[in-house]
């Protein structure tokens, strides 16, 4: 560089250097700017100017990395809308940033990488995907290296997206209105390690408020929530990330790696876990350096707290067997604690005005996978749904002074195991839908209900209660410290492939969630080695229940209109159990195996267990099960004035009055929904062709031969029949037209809707009794003009939930 070139640089930097001296030199500095205030000092120290309303804070890590989380600390109540109190946002690595006279909180795109000792390789990937800058400040005081901004409309903004959740529900356009929202001192505080920052925001508007807002806001035109924000010294680097395999259960995080050589994976995977190491990894058993403690809501009454408690306390058998000794911990939240506070592991109890899921959810550091602070969120109405479940098995109102012990301690029971179970997500493991019969705390429990020796319904092992050999398993996984100089890979190989030995399969939530699945063990609500068998005892408890129903099923002194709520969950008992069955039919076993581990890869369900699984699915749509008893339908009258019409209801065709065959109809419908699933039966047209299986035909023509083709019923039996079979018919037309089932699946259909419409013809010409007649012409009418209406399934009724209700129907819910 000639000095000319360098005399001429200068001169044109000169103007820049001397703007940005000026500025520096006429920023005040941060103790005269701040006279007056209260100062915090911490991880951030704020100070609030308590005279404007605002936050200052002092920025002090430049170029610093740390952690950045926003969340719902006081919610809407709503579950359907989601917005619950304690749901966390996500997490993000961030860092500020100076820019001139601005302060820019920076997100790195840590889903694209170089992990190299290169600068200019790790250069090169960074400027090649976006960052993203969350938030620009204006520096307006300095002290040296640190800085002064008022961090006010950072904290007051939207940054939960109520707005965008409320509109994306359908429940009303909002706007943030600064006027009626304000910072929340009681909960802004900061400690040496993390800085909490919360405010009060109000949303205005709600000309257009939904049905769901209107249920819950006292005013819908101003609907006030508050909004937390922690920033979070990150972890040090002493933590060692575990790579994830598909086989052990565990969320985590992915990246790419661009520095990875062009032979291997680029895409990195790594399990979520908290940071656990023993005192001595060389020991068999060692107390660990520090435990990991999670705390219980407070705000839980009893008994349902105590209940809490033991349920996460399970989880200390699972690091027991890991070889670690009082390891974990579960204790109930101090008064003085804030449940947001990133230092605190949460059971949080949840009200919202409907039953709805309960999740576990964490603060994982995205660069590693650790977890830095796990966050359960329980609905409280569960409990009494669960008791309510009972009320109805046992019919226990003899009169006033009537009590039953066994009600409580099954809804005591099932809050036990959700408690570990939403713990076990926090913990970073996976639902796990392969582990019935009490394997795992991470399926979704059924009752275990069965018939005494006298016939009668017991509920004594409803619920199991411990934590399972899975868990146990998973959790040796994810979690055991190995001593130095262990090969780790063949070491979390060995602690698989021990499981493997003993029987522990691992199959997660798409594989059991698709309504076309084909895994004979992996099921949510559903129990028993053989779906089956399980069916059919199930089908007994449900008739012992319905034998028993009576107006005993609630307290004296209720409306005899609130036998519909008991009847709901009685009458519908089987429906999970149906679904398992299903799932046989062109059922195929498999695993998550990998190259070399000698797992089984596919193997379809032999022909004999799928056929019995066939006649056991279409027992669920005889007239027989169907059909409401005449002595139940005379006891429900129409609601009573002042108790509301709910989903929880059935639906109903006849207005004011108890349905019985809308009933009947939603639930044949949903058998069928599962047995003529598009994609079950284009795999069925499959595996037919190329194994001992049964074939789509097979099950068409049973399904014909055992509806239209059987005797005929008399009576509200008939009436159910009738019904059940053009219920048949619509599933039938709907293949037939359904353009994502394969061609042969829809060629199948139309061959046997040809073959129905020969025999309802015949029949037809045989001049049989009226009713039947007029079905037979509506069914041929239908048959003849089979327009895009009248071949959705969904014209049918919906059967009320039976799972929790809302959007929580995902990872890391029950």
């Amino acid at each position: 560089m000639t000095a000319s070139f360098t005399k001429l640089l200068w001169l044109l930097l000169l103007p820049l250097f001397l703007s940005n001296l000026a500025q520096a030199q006429s920023l005040p500095s941060i103790a005269s700017k701040t006279e007056g205030m209260q100062r915090f000092p911490g991880y951030f120290t704020y100070y609030d100017d308590d005279a404007t309303g605002k936050i200052w804070l002092e920025i002090d890590k430049l170029e610093q990395e740390f952690l950045y989380v926003n969340s719902l600390p006081a919610g809407l109540g709503s579950n359907d809308i989601g917005l619950d109190r304690g749901q966390l946002g996500d997490t993000k690595v961030v860092y500020f940033s100076k820019q001139g006279p601005k302060v820019m909180l920076v997100q790195p795109n840590l889903s694209y990488r170089a992990l190299s000792q290169n600068q200019n390789e790790r250069r090169a990937v960074e400027d090649s995907f976006a960052k993203s800058i969350i938030w620009g400040f204006k520096a307006e005081a300095a002290d040296g290296n640190r800085i002064l901004v008022d961090a006010t409309d950072f904290l007051l903004r939207d940054a939960h997206d109520v707005i965008g959740s409320l509109k994306r529900s359908k429940q009303g356009s909002y706007r943030l209105d600064a006027s009626r929202s304000a910072l929340y001192l009681p909960r802004t505080k900061s400690f040496p390690k993390n800085t909490e920052f919360e405010a009060t925001l109000t949303f205005t508007g709600g000309e257009d408020a939904g049905r769901f807002v209107r249920e819950v806001a006292p005013d819908v035109q101003a609907l006030t929530l508050r909004q937390h924000h922690s920033f979070i010294q990150l972890p040090d680097s002493k933590y060692k990330p575990r790579p994830s395999d598909p086989r052990a259960g565990y969320f985590g995080i992915s990246y790419f790696d661009y520095a990875t050589p062009v032979g291997e994976d680029i895409e990195k995977r790594f399990i979520a876990r908290h940071r656990l190491q023993k005192k001595d990894p060389r020991a068999k058993v060692s107390e660990a350096v520090k435990p990991i403690i999670y705390y219980v809501d407070n705000g839980a009454p009893e008994p349902i707290r105590t209940a809490l408690v033991e349920g996460g306390r399970w989880w200390n058998q699972a690091f027991e067997a890991a070889g670690y000794k009082d390891a974990f911990r579960v204790e109930v939240l101090p008064d003085t604690a804030d449940p947001m506070d990133v230092r605190y592991n949460i059971i949080q109890w949840v009200h919202r005005s409907t039953r709805g899921w309960s999740y576990g959810a964490s603060v994982v550091d995205p660069r590693t996978g650790e977890i830095i602070k796990g966050h359960v969120s329980l609905g409280s109405l569960r409990v009494r749904q669960d008791y309510m479940i009972a009320e109805g098995l046992l019919a226990p109102y003899e009169d006033e002074k009537s009590e039953n012990k066994a009600m409580m301690d099954m809804a005591l029971a099932r809050i036990r195991q959700l408690s570990a179970h939403e713990l076990g997500h926090t913990l970073g493991i996976m639902h796990n839908y392969a582990a019935n019969n009490n394997a795992s705390v991470m399926d979704y429990p059924h009752p275990q209900v069965k018939l005494d020796r006298t016939g009668k319904i017991d509920l004594s092992k409803a619920y199991d209660t411990g934590i399972g050999a899975w868990d146990k398993a998973t959790v040796t996984y994810g979690y055991q410290d190995f001593p130095e100089g262990t090969d780790e890979k063949k070491a979390l190989n060995e602690i698989l492939a021990k499981g493997r030995s003993e029987g522990l399969l691992f199959i997660a939530d798409r594989d059991a969630r698709s309504p076309g699945g084909v895994h004979p063990t992996a099921h949510l609500w559903d129990n028993g080695k053989n779906a089956t068998e399980e069916l059919r005892n199930v089908l007994q408890v449900r008739d012992e229940a319905l034998e028993n129903f009576s107006e005993k099923n609630i307290k004296p002194g209720a409306a005899m209109s609130t036998l519909e709520d008991m009847l709901v969950p009685i009458y519908n008992y089987h429906r999970y159990q149906t679904e398992a069955v299903a799932k046989l039919i062109g059922g195929v076993n498999y695993s998550y195996a990998v190259r070399g581990d000698k797992q089984v890869v596919t193997e379809v369900v032999d022909k004999r267990e799928q056929q019995k699984a066939l006649t056991a699915l279409l027992e669920t749509i005889s007239p027989e099960v169907l059909t409401v008893p005449e002595r139940i339908i005379a006891l429900i009258p129409p609601r009573a004035p002042g108790l509301r019409n709910s989903r929880e209801l059935f639906e109903k065709r006849t207005g004011l009055t108890f349905d019985p065959l809308a009933a009947a109809e939603a639930s044949a419908d949903f058998t069928l929904s599962f047995l003529l699933h598009p994609e079950r039966a284009s795999h069925l047209v499959e595996l037919g062709a190329r194994s001992n299986s049964l074939s789509l035909q097979d099950v068409t023509q049973q399904l014909i031969t055992n509806t239209w083709k059987s005797n005929r019923k008399k009576g509200l039996e008939e009436i159910v029949q009738l019904q059940t079979e053009q219920v048949v018919l619509t599933h039938l037309l709907a293949l037939a037209h359904n353009e994502n089932a394969s061609y042969q699946a829809r060629a199948v259909a139309t061959a046997t809707l040809k073959d129905l419409k020969g025999y309802i013809e015949s029949k037809l010409r045989s001049k049989s009794q009226d009713g039947y007649q007029a079905h037979l012409t509506l069914a041929l009418a239908r048959l003849n003009n089979p327009v895009a209406e009248e071949v959705s399934p969904s014209r049918a009724l919906d059967l009320p939930p039976g799972s929790p209700i809302g959007s929580g129907a995902v990872i890391g819910c029950d």
